[in-house]
């Protein structure tokens, strides 16, 4: 296993069920502490673990939700939606009453060290898993057509050796070297589907006391004519991770515009909560130029013996938040292929990890594509999807049920076509919405 990010780490432990050992192979020093590391460069970004991401997170580490918990996370099951603050395209979904089915969408809340560190642990205690932290993997070994190893760097040491392997899984992110190496073993290069975007995230942990706010997330993504938006999400204990997000244009430069974009965005009672916290870090900065999807679903040709997943497939703007749990459907995709044991693993694996890509891939795309902002291809169907799913966020303002149905397809617990099911359709062309509220969702002329 090449990579110990959550896809590496949710891959390694579906590999124990079936392989005597797993090595994982990793660049960065790792130990069991919650702290940002250099190989996941966006982990002092906000994160919060979806529904579907939670499930298989704790289908595989039974109690692991618990633990996290009992730690310092936040798990969101109430269903109350004033917990919430979501405006998507400018429509502020309702803040009143709760979902009428709510174990069904828990939202875990903590910081990405935090939530990483405790998979590790649980993937560093499996007797059969092998952790080599500090080593650059520098090169695939093969043979024939088969992938035989990989040859690897010690960092302390400056050694360089080779370990053997049935499979080899590359989980190395955005830098992945997979394509450039199957060229070089005769193989061709994936096709790359790439949307440009030019998102940059400036982000800062701060402490807020306890009870200055009864919502547990905020979320304002930028629409069109606003080529920004902000969030804040709260993390282990009383920590927030606060966000401002810019799309084609330059990024705060220093804290004091920073904080300029949160007061003209934010609710006044969540800036105000805001300036009574207490920084813990210098703002970080995080750029995302492009969503790249590389099809290794569409390869004729594959060597055996080498599967990739994670990032180093595809990644989407990282505001929409769905990198770890296509990952972690990811996971629950391999194990199914391996229990079917039949041949051409490299093949069924990637196909059927392209399913739950392509609906993220195109939940990202299009939420994009329908900012002017952004350059790239409209189709007339993307087109009709774009209005249908303003049409959706109108009905969401008013309508819990209509919220629930919503927040199951972007929780990737129910397919996109949900949304237009009858039902759906009935509330959406009888939905009329919220007119003229201010940022708290208050009428204007109250």
């Amino acid at each position: 296993m090449l990579g110990a990010s959550m896809a590496g780490l949710l891959a390694a432990r579906v590999l124990t069920e079936f392989y005597d050992r797993v090595t994982i192979v990793d660049r960065d020093e790792l130990d069991d502490t919650a702290a940002p590391r250099h190989g996941v460069p966006q982990s002092r970004q906000p994160h919060v673990v979806l529904a579907r991401c939670g499930q298989v997170v704790e289908e595989l580490f039974p109690g692991v939700t618990d633990e996290m918990v009992g730690d310092g996370a936040h798990l969101w099951r109430s269903g109350d939606l004033g917990e919430l603050y979501t405006r998507f395209s400018g429509h502020l979904v309702t803040r009143t009453g709760r979902l009428r089915d709510p174990e069904k969408l828990t939202l875990l809340h903590a910081s990405r060290p935090f939530i990483e560190s405790h998979v590790r642990r649980r993937v560093r205690a499996l007797p059969a898993v092998t952790l080599v932290d500090r080593h650059d993997a520098d090169a695939l070994t093969w043979s024939a057509d088969t992938v035989t190893g990989v040859r690897v760097t010690s960092r302390p040491e400056h050694r360089q050796y080779e370990i053997a392997a049935d499979l080899v899984v590359d989980a190395t992110g955005r830098g992945s070297r997979t394509p450039a190496l199957l060229e070089r073993m005769g193989f061709a290069r994936p096709r790359e589907d790439h949307l440009t975007v030019h998102v940059s995230y400036v982000s800062m942990p701060v402490r807020i006391p306890d009870g200055l706010l009864n919502e547990i997330l905020f979320i304002d993504m930028p629409m069109a004519g606003r080529p920004y938006g902000w969030a804040m999400s709260r993390c282990e204990n009383n920590d927030w991770q606060v966000l401002v997000g810019t799309l084609g244009i330059a990024p705060p430069a220093g804290e004091d515009e920073f904080y300029s974009y949160l007061r003209e965005l934010m609710p006044a009672h969540a800036y105000a909560a805001l300036l009574a916290g207490e920084p813990l870090a210098d703002i970080a900065l995080y750029k995302f130029p492009a969503s790249r999807w590389r099809r290794y679903d569409k390869l004729t040709r594959m060597p055996r013996g080498l599967l990739v997943t994670g990032d180093a497939v595809a990644s989407f703007n990282p505001i929409y938040g769905q990198g770890m749990t296509v990952a972690a459907v990811a996971a629950i995709a391999l194990r199914e292929c391996l229990r079917a044991d039949g041949g051409e693993l490299s093949r069924r694996f990637h196909r059927a990890a392209a399913k739950s890509i392509d609906i993220a891939w195109r939940t990202a795309v299009g939420s994009d594509l329908a900012l002017p902002e952004v350059e790239g291809k409209r189709s007339l169907s993307m087109k009709m999807t774009t209005a249908l799913l303003d049409r959706i966020l109108l009905a969401c303002e008013t309508d819990p049920w209509m919220a629930q149905e919503f927040q199951m397809v972007t929780g990737m617990l129910a397919p996109p076509s949900r949304l237009v099911h009858p039902k759906v359709l009935r509330r959406v062309l009888a939905a009329r919405g919220r007119q003229n509220l201010d940022a708290d969702g208050v009428p204007a002329t109250a």
